[in-house]
C-alpha cells in the first residue's frame, strides 16, 4: 500500500477519529502487525499537538500460554502497577486510539471458563476506573491488517496479497484514497447521520419491533429521555470524536428488561478469539434466556453469564444494508467492521451518552432510568436484507424505520 495513502489514514484517526487536542496525552495500543503505521499514527498525533504519545504493544498469541499456565487467582489479580496506571488514566484523560488487527481464530481451543473467570476476577477492580472516564475522554478504534486475520478473509491468496487485499478493503470503509480527502468526508457522512439521528429523535420512539423472514420477530423498549447518536461523539468538556472508523450506525441504549421476542444472527460473532455462528437469543423481560449456536454455543452461553448485566442490552443500531462494508462483499470476522454492515444489537454494557443531558445525572441515576451496566459490551450483527423495523411512538403512531433492510426515510 502506498505510504502516502496510509499517511491519509494515519491523519484521520488522529485529527478526526480520536481529535487529538493541543497538550493532551495520547495512549495507542496495537499488536506488532504494522509498526510502521502506528508510527505514522505516533507522528500525526504529534501533529496534531499531542504533548505525549504511549504505545502499548500487545501480542494475541501470549494469550494463549497465559491462560494454560497462569493460575486462576494471577489471572484475575490487577497488579498495584497497573490499577496506578488505570488511576492515572481517570486524571490525565488521554485520547485513546486502538488499532485492532488480531487473527479472528487466534484463541480457538483456549480454557474458555478459565480465561472467563480471570476477566470477571479483573473487572472488579477496572470497572469503575473505566466508569470514571465514561463520557470524559476521546477514542478512536481503526483497523490495519494482520496476517493471520489476512488470509482469514482472503483464503486463497498468498500471504503479502491478503494484506494488501485488506488494508484496500480497511481504506475503502473508512474512505480513504489517493485523490479524496477523507476529513472531508467523513464530515459529509457525520451531517447525514446526525441528521438521521434527529428524525429518529423526533418521533418520540417508545418501542421498535424488527421482523425478517429468517425468523426473527423482536420488540425491544426505549427510555423516556434517551436518543439516537451516530457519527461524532462529544466528551463532556465539548472535544468531538469519532470513536469507530468506520461506522455507519445510528444507535441508542433500550431500557433494560423491557425486550421480547427472537433475533437470529446474520453475521458471525467474533469473541475472545473465537467464532460463534449461526446463533439466535430469545429474550423475555429484557433478559436473554435461550440462546443456540451452531458453533461455539457453549461460548454463547457463557457470554451472557459473564455478569447480572450480560444477559441484557446495551444498544440497538441501525446500519443500512446497502452500506460500504456490506457492498465491498467482504466478510471481516472482525465486529468493527461486520456490525457496520448491518443492523446490530450489543449485549452488557449500554452508552451513557445516549440520555439527553447525561452529564446531569449520576451514573447509578443513569442505570436507573434503563441504561444497562456490565462488564461486557458485545455486538452481534441481525441485519438482512428483508429486515422491516417499525417505530411505535409515545402518541400512538406507527412509523417505518426500515423496510427491505435499509431506511424507510
Amino acid at each position: 500500500m502506498k505510504k502516502t495513502v496510509l499517511r491519509k489514514y494515519a491523519r484521520l484517526i488522529a485529527r478526526t477519529g480520536a481529535r487529538v487536542q493541543k497538550g493532551q496525552q495520547v495512549l495507542l495500543t496495537a499488536e506488532l502487525d504494522q509498526p510502521e503505521f502506528v508510527k505514522m499514527v505516533v507522528e500525526e498525533c504529534y501533529k496534531a499537538g499531542a504533548a505525549r504519545v504511549i504505545v502499548d504493544w500487545t501480542y494475541q498469541p501470549l494469550t494463549r500460554p497465559n491462560v494454560r499456565f497462569r493460575t486462576l487467582k494471577s489471572l484475575s489479580t490487577v497488579e498495584k502497577w497497573e490499577e496506578e496506571k488505570l488511576r492515572w488514566m481517570t486524571e490525565v484523560l488521554p485520547c485513546r486510539i486502538f488499532l485492532c488487527s488480531e487473527d479472528p481464530d487466534g484463541l480457538a481451543g483456549v480454557n474458555q471458563e478459565k480465561m472467563a473467570k480471570g476477566i470477571q476476577g479483573r473487572q472488579k477492580i477496572v470497572k469503575p476506573y473505566r466508569d470514571a472516564i465514561e463520557g470524559k475522554h476521546q477514542w478512536c478504534i481503526a483497523a490495519v491488517p494482520g496476517e493471520a486475520w489476512a488470509k482469514k478473509v482472503f483464503p486463497k491468496e498468498r500471504t503479502s496479497r491478503a494484506v494488501e487485499l485488506l488494508w484496500q478493503a480497511i481504506l475503502a470503509t473508512v474512505r480513504v484514497d489517493e485523490s479524496n480527502d477523507p476529513e472531508a468526508e467523513w464530515a459529509a457522512h457525520n451531517k447525514d447521520l446526525r441528521e438521521r439521528c434527529d428524525y429518529l429523535n423526533s418521533l418520540g420512539i417508545e418501542s421498535l419491533h424488527y421482523t425478517a423472514s429468517n425468523g426473527t420477530d423482536f420488540t425491544v423498549g426505549m427510555i423516556g429521555e434517551g436518543k439516537f447518536n451516530g457519527g461524532e461523539d462529544v466528551t463532556q468538556s465539548g472535544n468531538w470524536f469519532n470513536a469507530n472508523m468506520p461506522t455507519e450506525e445510528c444507535f441508542i441504549s433500550p431500557k433494560k428488561g423491557v425486550a421480547e421476542g427472537i433475533v437470529y444472527s446474520s453475521k458471525p460473532l467474533s469473541y475472545q478469539g473465537q467464532l460463534i455462528d449461526n446463533f439466535s437469543i430469545r429474550f423475555e423481560k429484557g433478559k436473554a434466556v435461550e440462546v443456540h449456536a451452531e458453533q461455539n454455543e457453549e461460548l454463547l452461553k457463557k457470554l451472557i453469564c459473564m455478569d447480572e448485566g450480560a444477559a441484557y442490552l446495551g444498544e440497538c443500531a441501525l446500519v443500512p444494508y446497502e452500506s460500504p462494508v456490506r457492498k465491498s462483499g467482504l466478510l471481516f470476522y472482525n465486529t468493527l467492521f461486520d456490525e457496520n454492515a448491518a443492523c446490530h444489537l450489543a449485549l452488557g454494557m449500554g452508552f451513557i451518552d445516549t440520555i439527553r443531558d447525561y452529564e446531569k445525572y449520576t451514573l447509578d441515576e443513569l442505570h436507573e432510568m434503563g441504561v444497562n451496566d456490565s462488564i461486557i459490551h458485545e455486538d452481534f450483527m441481525i441485519g438482512t436484507a428483508d429486515l422491516s423495523i417499525t417505530a411505535r411512538c409515545r402518541d400512538g403512531r406507527e412509523v417505518a424505520v426500515f423496510r427491505n433492510g435499509t431506511w424507510a426515510f
